[in-house]
């Protein structure tokens, strides 16, 4: 079995994360797949952090992930903050594009789970023009019940898929891989969220510099106003101020700790 990465979390807000940049990520992923090491991954954004805090079933799907990694910029700031640093963002999206051409050159076998059937179309006809080497061993759309999923698992199974990408919005992808990404018998399994639609051209992505100044989420808002913005908004603002707090109870430790004089002793 692959070593978590425990001794060297980040613990903030309550939650943890694994200080991995998205380089150290893909080498990983690609380990667990030679060792034939199953490995599953989570992603914390801002928005994800605050619901876990009133969700016990999401958290422990996430945090019981064996690499939890930061999928927003702002969770990557507050670290920083909060003396936890996190060297850089790992987007979903961007970890399964740096994970797809080394799939490629490995002859590795993805499988892509999720989205409406026209929309999954699209996008593994666009991931066969990026990466025509690559061997997609299956796909399969999104919209499943709960009482379907076994039979799902077992059909991404019988392709003998190395990696598996679950493209259905939370909590159902992070549910699914928790309980059932054994029975697939890949390697990894990773939640990708929304990336689908995105190589489908059903939505697009911010440019790159609202990712970089951690405004990719008001981009969608832009596109999604009503469906969006209402929930953007409110767990933002719950997130700044849970970072607020901390940042407070900190200061306030910081300073309640005897300071020490020029000759190196206590004041009192």
């Amino acid at each position: 079995m692959l070593k978590r990465y425990e001794p060297d979390r980040r613990h903030l807000l309550g939650v943890h994360l694994d200080p991995l940049t998205i380089d150290e990520t893909v080498a990983r992923c690609v380990k667990a797949v030679e060792e034939r090491s199953p490995m599953t991954i989570g992603v914390l954004n801002a928005a994800k952090i605050v619901r876990l805090r009133r969700d016990p079933r999401l958290r422990r799907a996430v945090l019981g992930c064996d690499l939890v990694l930061a999928d927003g910029q702002s969770v990557v700031w507050a670290s920083r903050l909060l003396g936890a640093p996190l060297p850089e963002r790992v987007a979903g999206i961007d970890l399964m594009l740096a994970l797809l051409p080394e799939a490629e050159r490995r002859g590795d076998r993805v499988y892509f789970l999720g989205a409406r059937q026209d929309v999954l179309d699209r996008t593994v006809a666009e991931v066969r023009r990026r990466f025509p080497r690559l061997e997609v061993a299956g796909s399969r759309h999104g919209y499943f019940s709960s009482a379907e999923a076994p039979a799902v698992a077992d059909a991404v199974r019988e392709t003998g898929a190395d990696l598996l990408f679950v493209g259905v919005s939370s909590p159902m992808k992070e549910l699914f891989v928790e309980e059932w990404s054994a029975r697939t018998g890949v390697q990894v399994a990773h939640g990708v969220g929304g990336t689908f639609d995105v190589l489908a051209g059903e939505v697009r992505r911010a440019p790159e510099w609202w990712q970089r100044h951690g405004v990719e989420w008001l981009y969608r808002v832009v596109q999604e106003p009503l469906r969006l913005g209402p929930r953007y908004f409110t767990t933002n603002f719950a997130f700044v101020v849970l970072v607020a707090r901390e940042w407070t109870r900190a200061l306030r430790r910081a300073r309640s700790r005897p300071r020490r004089s020029a000759a190196g002793g206590d004041r009192r």
